[in-house]
C-alpha cells in the first residue's frame, strides 16, 4: 500500500512540476520586463531540479541527484550574473 501511494505522489508531483515548468516557459517569453524574465528562468530551473529530484526517487539512480545538484548551482550563478548585469549592466568590472 506504501509503494502505491508513494507513486501516486510522485506522478502527481511531476505532473504538477510540468505544469509549473509550462507556465514559467510562457511568463519566460511573454514576461514584460526582463526582471521577471529572470525570475522565470529562476523558477524554471527549480523546477527542473525539483523535476529530476522526483524522476531520481521514482527510478532509484543517484544520477539524477547529481544533476539536479548541478542544476542548483548554476541556477545560482546564472541568476546573480543577471540581476548584476540588470543593475549595472555589466557582469564582470
Amino acid at each position: 500500500m506504501t509503494s502505491t501511494i508513494l507513486s501516486l505522489a510522485i506522478s502527481t508531483s511531476q505532473l504538477v512540476l510540468g505544469i509549473a515548468m509550462c507556465l514559467s516557459c510562457w511568463r519566460l517569453i511573454k514576461g514584460p520586463r526582463a526582471q521577471d524574465r529572470v525570475l522565470a528562468l529562476d523558477s524554471l530551473y527549480l523546477n527542473a531540479m525539483l523535476m529530476l529530484v522526483t524522476f531520481g526517487i521514482s527510478t532509484s539512480q543517484t544520477i539524477y541527484f547529481e544533476a539536479a545538484l548541478v542544476i542548483g548551482l548554476l541556477s545560482f550563478v546564472a541568476t546573480a550574473a543577471l540581476a548584476k548585469f540588470l543593475m549595472r549592466g555589466e557582469v564582470i568590472e
